[in-house]
């Protein structure tokens, strides 16, 4: 019997690879994201989907949601908190609305479903918990300081969710992608929350959702704690780590579209 795995964000990028990339063994992929339409179309491709829309902001959604879940399929194997939302933006043109905005989305939606499914997999002492964070959940960077604070706070959470599960059969997954050719930056926020409405050249030529999604499914399977997936800009996660003062003379000059 295949497994059942919960995908929020799953109606395009990174989230329609992932459910398509688990769409075999006779699996059960749970569709998630606001736009219904989107989420039928990625149904369409698949063997056995579930669609079930949801905004992760609304905490009433959230609950009905798992209690859904619950008394369909009784359980989630793995659990992959994939929605999100970019920014571009400086720091001063920047609404607070907007601020909280992507940390309600990125952060407080990401924990929020994941503590509501997690005395599910605590009942069957079994399961992965995926929390899509980003190259930027590891550096700040220009343009971006809302989504890097919302994505670093992640790094926090489950590094502390994944401790307080270490006697279980439970594992938490951190992935960090760079540059993947998706529309997140067609999606991002400006200063006023507007949709920022333009491709940026490094995510045109970042790699493909397809390879994104294969690396994340390996990376899951082997339970790792972080996963670091894109080009040469995940050499500045380890330049940060040991050489910060190479990273800041790196980061000065690169262009952060």
């Amino acid at each position: 019997m295949g497994k059942v795995i919960w995908i929020t964000g799953a109606g395009s990028g990174i989230g329609k690879a992932l459910a398509l990339a688990y769409d075999e063994d006779q699996n059960t992929i749970i569709l998630s994201g606001r736009k219904k339409n989107q989420l039928d179309e990625v149904a369409s491709l698949l063997s056995n989907p579930y669609v079930l829309p949801l905004d992760v902001i609304n905490e009433a959604e959230i609950v009905e949601a798992v209690n859904q879940v619950d008394h369909k399929f009784g359980k989630v194997d793995i659990l992959i908190n994939n929605a999100g939302l970019s920014q571009r933006a400086l720091v001063q043109e920047t609404s607070n609305d907007v601020g909280r905005k992507l940390m309600e989305v990125n952060f407080f939606g990401s924990i929020h479903l994941t503590k509501a499914v997690l005395p599910l997999m605590l009942k069957s002492n079994e399961g992965n918990i995926v929390a899509m964070s980003s190259a930027a959940g590891k550096f700040g960077f220009p343009l971006r300081s809302y989504y890097a604070a919302s994505k670093h706070a992640l790094h926090g959470f489950y590094e502390a969710l994944s401790l307080e599960l270490k006697d279980t059969n439970i594992h938490v997954t951190v992935v960090c992608p760079g540059r993947i050719k998706t529309d997140i930056s067609k999606n991002a926020l400006k200063g006023d929350g507007a949709a920022h409405n333009q491709m940026d050249a490094g995510q045109a030529n970042g790699i493909s959702v397809e390879k994104c999604a294969s690396q994340i499914k390996k990376g899951i399977t082997r339970n790792k704690s972080e996963i670091y997936i894109g080009g040469g800009e995940i050499l500045l996660i380890y330049i940060k780590r040991y050489i910060p003062s190479l990273f800041r003379f790196i980061a000065k000059r690169v262009n952060p579209k």
